[in-house]
């Protein structure tokens, strides 16, 4: 057995019980203690790695635990470590190398941070702050054409982060979209232009309009309500047809095939005589005016259109060519029979009158 100083025992002569020598001897067992390794004696034993007897510290370099100080053993060596947790976790507080976990280190602190790519570059998939990059950070990411940090979808850059154009299914105020429907198709309700369709913007609109030739022209080949001219639909078809009256009967001055009975198509579903003795027919409605049939005789004579009431004409009012003054080919209409016998005979309202004063009598456009 060793002694407290290392060196054998020796025996006494009382029989063989073993005892310390003199001076303050222990018993066996105490002395096997007392020879024992023990960290914080000043003593590097075997097992330790240091051993600074009362300057052993759990901030110094030599631990309490008799070990160098190092990252990693749950003791922080001030001025060396940030912290140590003893763990080599490095989504919690303290990371790899015992510092202090920071956005930017490159490991994502579980609860703290959503991303952590170690560097402060905006424009990547992890923002300086590490947060993930998403549409609406005020960011331009990979794939973003901008990012203006907020949800409207109405101005110039909306929620999906492309610059905002017409097609994109939102309408952008202060432009000059009215309608936005998401896509380029010119034959729905919104035209590629961001547009209302309508008639007469030169494209058909499907289910809606039969044709659309880009005006509102009544009397080419596509009406102004957008619907294809044919007879029969009130509407005359220049170079197309004569007439149209709406209707596809033979007998009322207009044919089923828009061919015109009368001079003036349109004028009405009785026809007469225009007192010109040309044979020219005009058409007028049984609830017309005498004043209403001469200006349709008028009408017949001249044309739709080319004849007016001349005003001031003597002595009572005429019809004819508008501009003419009461000149040649002048059909006149008087109130009542020629004033003061200034003419012979006198006329009546209805008589077809020759050029000139007191013109001779042609013939009555009401026969």
């Amino acid at each position: 057995m060793l002694s407290a100083s290392g060196c054998p025992s020796q025996p006494s002569g009382d029989g063989g019980l073993t005892t310390f020598a003199s001076g303050g001897a222990e018993s066996a067992e105490d002395g096997e203690e007392g020879g024992a390794a023990s960290c914080g004696d000043g003593i590097v034993d075997f097992g330790e790695q240091c051993d600074l007897g009362p300057e052993n510290s759990e901030n110094g370099q030599c631990t309490p635990a008799c070990q160098i100080a190092d990252c990693g053993d749950g003791y922080l060596h001030v001025g060396f470590e940030e912290c140590d947790d003893a763990n080599v976790l490095n989504t919690d507080d303290c990371v790899a190398g015992c510092k202090l976990a920071d956005c930017g280190d490159g490991f994502v602190q579980a609860g703290v941070e959503q991303c952590d790519d170690g560097n402060d570059d905006e424009t990547d998939g992890c923002t300086s702050a590490c947060t993930s990059a998403s549409c609406g950070d005020g960011v331009i990411q990979a794939g973003e054409q901008c990012d203006d940090g907020n949800p409207v979808d109405t101005d110039e850059c909306p929620s999906t982060c492309q610059l905002a154009y017409c097609g994109d299914g939102f309408i952008q105020q202060d432009s000059l979209e009215q309608c936005d429907d998401g896509n380029t198709i010119d034959s729905d309700a919104c035209t590629s232009v961001c547009k209302p369709a309508k008639c007469g913007d030169g494209v058909i609109q499907e289910g809606v309009e039969q044709c659309d030739d880009g005006n509102l022209v009544d009397t080419d080949a596509c009406t102004a309500a957008c619907t294809i001219n044919v007879c029969g639909d009130g509407v005359v078809h220049e170079g197309v047809e004569q007439c149209d009256d709406g209707n596809m009967l033979d007998d009322d001055g207009c044919t089923s095939d828009c061919t015109a009975l009368c001079a003036n198509p349109g004028g009405g579903e009785l026809t007469a005589e225009n007192g010109t003795n040309m044979n020219v027919l005009y058409c007028y409605s049984a609830e017309d005016s005498l004043q209403k049939r001469a200006q349709k005789a008028c009408e017949s004579h001249f044309g739709v259109g080319q004849c007016c009431v001349i005003l001031n004409g003597y002595n009572g009012q005429q019809y004819g060519q508008c501009g003419a003054d009461g000149g040649p080919g002048s059909i006149h209409w008087h109130w009542d029979a020629h004033p003061d016998e200034h003419c012979k005979p006198f006329y009546v309202p209805g008589d077809v009158v020759s050029p000139g004063w007191c013109g001779l009598i042609l013939g009555s456009f009401t026969d």
